[in-house]
């Protein structure tokens, strides 16, 4: 029917309108148009009872033909018209019934056929005949289901209760399946079977043998089409998988043996491990036989089995190993499998923890690499940094482990490690070292890095301030921006309280800088001093080491000179007492010689011994050692440096490398050297465990006012506490390493002086006196 538009036909009833108007006007009205209506039969025609019957009779001969792949006469198109015609007449649940029927028997026919095989069958022949009978089912079902689609549109959609032909077909299946098995024990069960074999094939293929995956792919997807995978299939197969790794997990741990150097072993069991998960990985989803919904399961079994159970037994036999074989590759993998076990990375961080405090006080405790304790340590800590970095992704935790347990380590070594840091510093400072500004700002870093570790920082102070003191006063320094650069990084790290002194040492050698210059500008002084150069460093007391008393008597023209800058500094700064350090001075003398005329570098006390021989060719000993004045220790040194080294400036009788008393020294005219300024070295007396264990208790000496202050301070805000108490809250507020005996001394100390007194009837109680 062609429709009218809606304006056409408001414009066709105007005109009507207006046409009858006009007829209204000039004559009678012409008779109402009669409509035409067609109605259906009353009545609807009936179908034959033969007709339904032949055409059951002809789907149902389809249908069996189809299962039994047989040919049929009629077409598809042919068998679709007759399933609509049936619909169509009232027959569709008819239909339905005949069609669910004939399936539950060809169902139950190949469910009998795969039965009937005998037990002994091989598991992948059982498997291949069942999953040929599941294939035919599936493809027949879907040809009749094509052959039906008129029945699923309509009957079943508009029936409630009924399912698909395609779900009524896999329920049919179900049935059979699981026929007699809710009768039957579950070992005795055919659904039993055929997941036994699965389960058979499968294990095979994890032990690596070959088998038929497209199998278990086939007929899992049956499992899963027909619902039962979840209660049928994967329950059992997560309890046969994790029975399987138990026993691989702990064939691989007893195969290791006992010990903590099985490193390649532990690598291998991570290896093998990270291939199994991997392994179980591709069984799911796309690209393998299981439904992709088990793989967190599956995945979740293996990592508990393979790494969570066993993850002491890894780190105990091979985590140490690892570390000192720089194993990077299996401490990355150990990384990665143990951050998916609860703890696993905690375990790792023990283990790590335990390694570095072991192998850093194996350093610290051995006395023979005292010399190269520092450089091992530095060496150690970046390696560890490196491994971190490398191994363990960098982690934060990771690195604080390496913090702790290197503050643990050092600090068993009471006071040792912070001296020698000092003396590392001190050795890079000095000249000669050759290497640039830049590598010496790396150590350095390095070495404050070591520093922040150590509790004892006022011992690192001590030895730092003494070494410093020479390189300033002797200008052994390398360079005075890293001797600044060092302090304004001990700033930062102590605060300025650490660092006061030290900077009032650089302030000192500036201040002596400028009062030099001022003594240069007076032509007056100048001309006391002659041809002479005198350069005088003006210390503070208190600011600098203290040094002990060298008797020395110095020349007349030397001591001339020293008392025109003293008169010079007592005029500019009354009242002050000068104290001349003769250990720390040194000289240039111009020396004669037969072939040539040399200028000698040497200190004060060998310049004494050196200007004797202008009045004298030869000396004795005792002779030097009268004249002098000096220590015969600091003399032996002193003749040994000028007569028994290699720059001989004076000859010894009897020849010998060591000074004695007996001995003559004469001025060696035959002296030979092609340089013009010639540098002699004074024999260092090297530090002895005395003179070490000097610097120490000064350090301790001064340790004891700080205790006493922490003392006041907790007893001053507490009134009262118990001894254990006390000796508690000292340990926690003092950075420096002490004993509970040394601090039992500083309490009855502070008893003795009145600031604290015991408790009335409780000795180990004490008050605080205001």
């Amino acid at each position: 029917m062609k429709t009218t538009p809606k304006r056409k036909l408001e414009q066709c009833a105007t005109n009507q309108a207006a046409s009858m108007m006009s007829s209204t006007a000039f004559s009678d009205a012409a008779p109402a148009p009669k409509k035409l209506s067609i109605k259906g039969f009353k009545v609807k025609p009936k179908v034959s009872e033969s007709f339904v019957s032949d055409s059951l009779s002809l789907l149902q001969a389809a249908v069996r033909s189809i299962q039994c792949q047989s040919g049929h006469p009629l077409s598809l198109e042919e068998l679709y018209k007759a399933c609509e015609h049936l619909c169509l007449h009232g027959s569709a649940s008819k239909v339905y019934s005949m069609l669910h029927s004939i399936c539950k028997d060809n169902t139950e026919a190949l469910m009998a056929r795969v039965r009937g095989l005998p037990t002994s069958t091989p598991n992948a022949e059982f498997l291949e005949t069942l999953n040929n009978e599941w294939r035919q089912f599936c493809r027949s079902q879907i040809m009749i289901r094509s052959i039906f689609l008129y029945l699923d549109r309509t009957y079943v959609i508009q029936t409630q209760g009924v399912k698909s032909i395609w779900d009524m077909g896999l329920d049919v299946f179900r049935l059979a399946f699981l026929e007699n098995d809710a009768m039957l024990d579950d070992s005795s069960s055919f659904k039993t079977r055929v997941v036994d074999a699965l389960l058979s094939v499968i294990e095979c293929e994890r032990t690596g043998q070959q088998t038929p995956t497209h199998l278990l792919k086939s007929l899992i997807s049956m499992f899963l089409e027909l619902g039962i995978y979840l209660t049928a299939f994967e329950t059992r197969f997560l309890g046969v998988t994790e029975s399987f790794y138990v026993s691989e997990g702990a064939r691989w741990i007893a195969d290791m043996g006992e010990g903590s150097l099985n490193g390649l072993a532990v690598g291998s069991y991570l290896a093998h491990a990270e291939k199994r998960i991997d392994e179980e990985k591709m069984r799911c989803g796309m690209t393998g036989y299981l439904s992709l919904a088990t793989r967190k399961s599956l995945v979740a079994i293996v990592e508990r089995i393979l790494i969570e159970t066993h993850i002491e037994s890894l780190l105990r036999k091979g985590f140490d190993d690892l570390i000192q074989n720089d194993r990077v590759e299996d401490l990355a993998r150990m990384y990665t499998l143990f951050s998916r076990a609860p703890n696993g990375l905690v375990n790792i961080r023990k283990y790590f923890g335990g390694y570095i405090a072991k192998v850093g006080l194996s350093i610290v405790n051995d006395v023979n690499r005292d010399p190269t304790m520092i450089l091992d340590l530095i060496a150690f800590k970046k390696r560890m940094e490196n491994l971190t970095n490398t191994a363990f992704a960098g982690s934060k935790e990771f690195m604080q482990v390496i913090r702790e347990s290197f503050e643990k380590f050092i600090n068993k070594r009471h006071n040792k490690p912070a001296e020698l840091i000092a003396k590392h510093v001190d050795s890079l400072m000095k000249t000669g070292k050759g290497i640039t500004e830049t590598e010496t700002e790396e150590v350095l870093d390095q070495c404050l890095a070591l520093f922040r570790f150590i509790h004892g920082k006022d011992v690192f102070e001590a030895f730092y301030k003494k070494d410093l003191a020479k390189r300033l006063l002797l200008g052994k320094s390398s360079s005075v921006d890293s001797e600044k650069s060092m302090l304004s990084k001990l700033k930062v790290e102590c605060g300025a309280a650490f660092t006061s002194k030290l900077e009032n040492m650089f302030k000192d050698i500036e201040t002596s800088k400028d009062f030099v210059t001022s003594f240069r500008e007076s032509p007056r002084l100048m001309a006391q001093l002659g041809s002479v150069e005198v350069y005088v460093n003006f210390l503070t007391a208190g600011m600098w080491p203290t040094y002990p008393p060298a008797p020395l008597t110095i020349p007349a023209e030397l001591e001339r000179l020293q008392t025109v800058y003293k008169d010079f500094y007592m005029s500019k700064h009354n009242g002050r007492r000068i104290t001349w350090q003769n250990q720390l001075g040194h000289c240039v003398l111009k020396a004669s010689f037969k072939k040539a005329t040399k200028e000698l570098s040497v200190s004060l006390f060998q310049s004494a011994v050196l200007l004797l021989f202008n009045e004298k060719p030869n000396l004795s000993y005792s002779e030097i050692l009268a004249a002098t004045n000096m220590e015969p220790k600091e003399l032996e040194r002193t003749l040994q440096s000028l007569a028994c080294g290699k720059l001989r400036v004076l000859t010894k009788d009897p020849k010998g490398r060591d000074v004695h008393s007996t001995d003559t020294f004469l001025f060696n005219h035959a002296f030979e050297n092609p340089l013009f300024r010639i540098k002699i070295n004074s024999i260092q007396m090297k530090e002895t465990v005395e003179e070490n264990k000097e610097t120490t208790e000064k350090v301790f000496a001064d340790r004891q006012y700080q205790v006493d202050a922490a003392i006041v301070r907790i007893m001053k805000a507490r009134k009262k506490l118990s001894h254990t108490l006390l000796i508690a809250e000292l340990f926690e507020q003092l950075k420096f390493p002490i004993k509970a005996p040394d601090l039992k001394k500083r309490i009855e100390s502070l008893i003795d002086r009145e600031y604290l007194e015991r408790e009335s009837g409780e000795s180990a109680a004490y008050v605080y006196l205001a």
